[in-house]
């Protein structure tokens, strides 16, 4: 689909990949399978991409990182790889007290997953921020935070505010949490982590295929290995198999097919072709299939929220909620 010079079209064109012949300057680049004409600029991160003759320049600017933790136990990492971890413990969200210089860290954010439903499935019930040398501890929970231990020293400041839904706490260090006060978390981290962090959210270095470092150090495969390598206490049982709520309660699976079908459907169609909907698809059903004590619905709003901010990062915003759906 490149902009090429072939036996198509006259010396000096360009076949467009759209079946014309143009010239070099005006050949048009493709992202996400979507054609633009050249200047015209589109927005990667925190970056702006031009078309120029077929190819995008873009500039390089630094961009925060982000891994979620979502629902009954969504990950995405922050170099972007997806998967589920379906722990009772608390786990190593991140922290930069890694590797063999473990003593020099500034922080450490660890997730509380408990039961939610009958199936086994389980949640972020807490979070809680451990920040600097002196260990200032947040944690966030029951719709609230709280300070549980601050002692003076060697401290990071760090600030609070609510933003329309959320609960965000900005520290000086370049950490960030983003707490729906439910299930849901952002933990935002400035560039100069890259490579330095680990955790159930990967070493965001922005290669997603060795995200699944254990606490030891070595690379797995297998997402109960890695997960189960992060727990904090060994008091806690490792898991040992993938849950499959829909399996355990086949009845709900029809009504969870049927309200996660917005996700794929011509609302979120803007979005399609800048994020992949059928991981965020599957992980909907799957939790409305588990949420069978009551809030079924949250369940299902939080699942089509995580797909609708991560079209928001890729400039796809969508109006979703209406006085029917969440």
């Amino acid at each position: 689909a490149e902009c090429v010079s072939g036996c198509v079209c006259p010396e000096g064109l360009f076949d467009d990949g759209r079946g014309g012949c143009v010239e070099e300057k005006d050949c048009p680049c493709i992202h996400n399978n979507l054609w633009y004409s050249p200047g015209q600029k589109i927005t990667v991160d925190c970056n702006t991409c031009t078309c120029q003759k077929g190819h995008w320049t873009c500039t390089e600017d630094v961009c925060y990182g982000t891994c979620t933790i979502y629902g009954s136990g969504h990950y995405i990492t922050f170099d972007g790889k997806f998967y589920d971890f379906d722990g009772s413990c608390e786990y190593v969200a991140t922290q930069d007290f890694c590797g063999d210089k473990n003593s020099g860290g500034s922080f450490s954010i660890i997730t509380e997953n408990v039961p939610c439903g009958t199936t086994g499935v389980t949640c972020s019930k807490a979070i809680k921020m451990f920040l600097g040398v002196s260990n200032d501890k947040l944690k966030l929970e029951d719709k609230d935070y709280k300070e549980i231990q601050l002692d003076t020293g060697d401290d990071v400041p760090y600030w609070n505010r609510t933003v329309g839904l959320y609960l965000v706490i900005e520290a000086s260090n370049g950490v960030m949490l983003i707490w729906d006060k439910k299930t849901t978390v952002f933990i935002k981290l400035t560039p100069n982590y890259k490579g330095k962090v680990c955790g159930l959210c990967g070493n965001f270095d922005d290669k997603s295929n060795n995200d699944f470092t254990t606490r030891s150090g070595l690379q797995d495969t297998n997402a109960l290995i890695f997960g189960n390598s992060w727990k904090q206490s060994s008091m806690c049982p490792d898991v040992t198999q993938e849950i499959k709520p829909c399996d355990v309660k086949p009845h709900r699976k029809s009504w969870a097919e049927k309200e996660c079908s917005i996700i794929q459907s011509e609302v979120f169609k803007i979005c399609h072709s800048k994020v992949y909907p059928i991981p965020f698809y599957e992980a909907c059903v799957h939790d409305a299939c588990s949420c069978d004590s009551g809030g079924d619905c949250e369940c299902f709003c939080s699942a089509v929220a995580a797909y609708a901010q991560e079209c928001t990062k890729a400039q796809a915003c969508v109006f979703w909620r209406t006085p029917d759906i969440c």
